[in-house]
């Protein structure tokens, strides 16, 4: 391998991850403002919209247990899921905006914040074990030994960016 292909894969890993984590701050920006939109609103009336209009079956056992939940937030709680959602959403904008423009310090950032958020992951998983909460906790298992190992390899070698 030619050492122009090496550094391209070796940036193609840096800008997917960088696309992973963009999605996310994304998403987390959407849940957050969504929050905030239902802040002076009747939740449950929103929800049963919502129910009706996806036609949703709310005697199913999943879906009962998530509007029991629902119906029970809090003008408090809402103020605080929001203000939660916006600080993780900056935290991996600014994760993915630093991968995808590739800077050092990014890669640093990602792994502190990454690894510092998997033991909290256990321990949900520990409350409550799902497929999507194991799959979030490889990839973000998998993404920390990528840039350590790419940090290992690659540290010395670059300028500061």
């Amino acid at each position: 391998m030619s050492k122009n292909s090496a550094a391209r894969s070796s940036s193609t890993g840096l800008i997917l991850i960088g696309i992973f984590k963009l999605v996310k701050g994304l998403l987390l920006l959407a849940v957050g403002i969504g929050a905030l939109k239902l802040l002076h609103k009747d939740i449950g009336e929103v929800v049963t919209r919502w129910v009706e209009a996806l036609r949703v079956d709310p005697d199913n056992h999943f879906i009962h247990r998530i509007l029991s939940k629902v119906f029970s937030v809090t003008p408090k709680q809402l103020k605080e899921l929001s203000a939660g959602t916006f600080i993780y959403a900056a935290l991996l904008l600014t994760e993915g905006i630093g991968l995808l423009l590739q800077k050092h310090w990014a890669e640093y950032f990602t792994v502190i914040t990454t690894a510092g958020l998997i033991p909290l992951e256990i321990f949900e998983l520990y409350k409550y074990l799902t497929a999507l909460k194991v799959a979030i906790l490889v990839v973000n298992i998998l993404i920390v030994w990528y840039l350590v190992q790419r940090i290992r390899t690659h540290g010395g070698k670059r300028r500061t960016r």
